[in-house]
């Protein structure tokens, strides 16, 4: 049974005679082992309890909790190695250790001794985070394809709550969630299936639209909202999907054409150029700059559909975009990925437009599946781009995403067992450009993740709730409004 024990019952526990709480009868200088490693990591301010389990063998197990160099805030007693940490007490005590170290002190029980091990440290920022995290749950594979929906989680609780189901809408593909500026008053979405389109949600108004207009070739795939809210730049995608029957890659999906489009959504128009709409190049997963000014993207050489699917590599380029004529001019190779034998995809600038972080891998552009794939980091200002060995891991590292803030970003990794994409925090200084050690999504059980059997696609933070995720259901069976080319 646990004991959550707050800072000023604590305080009376330890004067009383019959306090509960376990003096140590020895000390020990080995580092506890816990499950997630919540250590050595820094955390936002208004993160969930980071509960854990203690992976010390014992019969009882005693964690306090407090600020470095004071005295205990929070204690956890229990006969089980799950840490349980109390909401209402972890809440407070965050706000009282923002900019300070805090420990978790650790003693467990052998045989009717106790043994205190070496305090574990962690760092609580001052800066806090987008309060909510939205992403697709879906089955890694494709065994379960027709199973997804979009959900959003509260960062500073354990509360998940769902914006979209396809069991709503006839289990229907759902896709490509995206916002303008962290905002949850600006959302898309796609839908693929027999009511197909793309819902749009701005400033209170939803309708769902075909942004793909006669004599463009293909649909809208992979999206990027231009900071005014008023265009959306979109992918237009023909993909293949393979399937290794052995390896470490089981799926790939290559471009056999893409393009770039923009769509107004004031004017249910669609526009492109062909300096990103040709058959010499693929052009793919567009992303604006914060001053709106230019545009970035992954391309390629057209491939000769004889060639091998691990020739293709994409560069990091940009274009302009002037937003009062949508003339799209001065094309750039920002970094040339392809030269040094690899390629990039889903570029992210920085919202105050100093870095790039991009996923670079050995080929293609489907990078959850390529276990070498890694973040990596451009400065603007120099020129310079690194790994990002801070964060990256042995497996896949995929999508990511800043928050408003450009403090913290978040990232899909499959470090954990190489299959299912798990969200993952990291603490950023845009003045030395470094990282932190990232840390995975917190919930209030620690064994969650071991048997939760569902992917995170496309983590992308927010600063509040969606509350109209049934009126975006709703309109998927509407007529979609046809766009017209500009």
């Amino acid at each position: 049974m646990k004991h959550p024990i707050s800072i000023i019952s604590l305080a009376l526990l330890l004067l009383s005679a019959c306090t509960s709480y376990h003096q140590p009868d020895s000390i020990s200088y080995k580092t506890p082992a816990i499950y997630p490693d919540y250590t050595d990591i820094t955390m936002p301010a208004n993160i969930a309890p980071m509960n854990f389990e203690i992976q010390q063998k014992g019969d009882a197990y005693q964690t306090e909790i407090g600020i470095v160099g004071q005295e205990t805030t929070i204690l956890v007693q229990d006969d089980k190695p799950a840490v349980d940490i109390p909401l209402d007490d972890w809440k407070p005590f965050l706000a009282q250790a923002a900019g300070k170290q805090i420990y978790f002190r650790i003693s467990v029980e052998q045989q009717g001794k106790w043994t205190r091990y070496r305090d574990l440290v962690n760092t609580v920022s001052p800066d806090s985070i987008d309060s909510y995290m939205v992403y697709r749950l879906l089955y890694p594979g494709y065994e379960l394809w027709n199973e997804m929906g979009i959900y959003q989680r509260d960062l500073s609780t354990f509360e998940q709550s769902p914006v979209m189901e396809n069991s709503n809408f006839n289990h229907q593909c759902i896709n490509c969630h995206s916002f303008s500026q962290h905002s949850s008053d600006k959302m898309m979405v796609h839908i693929r299936g027999k009511q197909g389109g793309t819902i749009i949600y701005r400033n209170g108004h939803i309708e769902k639209i075909e942004p793909k207009p006669e004599g463009f070739k293909r649909g809208a795939t992979y999206p990027s909202w231009h900071p005014d809210g008023r265009y959306i730049a979109f992918s237009s995608n023909e993909v293949q999907q393979f399937f290794h029957s052995a390896g470490t890659k089981p799926i790939e999906v290559s471009d056999l054409a893409a393009d770039l489009m923009i769509y107004d959504v004031e004017k249910h128009q669609t526009f492109t150029d062909s300096i990103v709409y040709n058959d010499t190049y693929y052009e793919t997963f567009p992303f604006w700059a914060p001053d709106g000014k230019t545009l970035y993207f992954c391309r390629a050489k057209a491939m000769d559909r004889q060639l091998r699917l691990d020739s293709i590599r994409y560069d990091l380029c940009s274009v302009r975009f002037n937003k009062q004529t949508g003339h799209l001019d001065s094309l750039q190779v920002v970094f040339p990925a392809s030269a040094q034998g690899k390629s990039v995809s889903f570029p992210v600038a920085s919202p105050d437009g100093r870095y790039l972080m991009f996923t670079l891998s050995a080929y293609g552009n489907f990078s959850i599946w390529h276990p070498e794939s890694d973040l990596w980091l451009l400065d603007m200002t120099t020129g310079k781009a690194r790994p990002l060995s801070e964060v990256n891991s042995n497996s896949v590292d995929s999508w990511h995403c800043w928050s408003s803030s450009g403090r913290w970003f978040t990232f899909s990794s499959k470090r954990g067992d190489g299959l299912w994409a798990r969200p993952y925090f990291s603490h950023f200084d845009p003045k030395t450009g470094r990282a932190t050690k990232p840390f995975i999504l917190p919930q209030r059980d620690p064994h969650y993740y071991g048997s939760f059997m569902y992917t995170y696609n496309r983590p992308e933070l927010v600063r509040t709730k969606i509350d109209y995720g049934k009126m975006m259901e709703q309109a998927v069976s509407t007529e979609a409004i046809q766009a017209t080319r500009r």
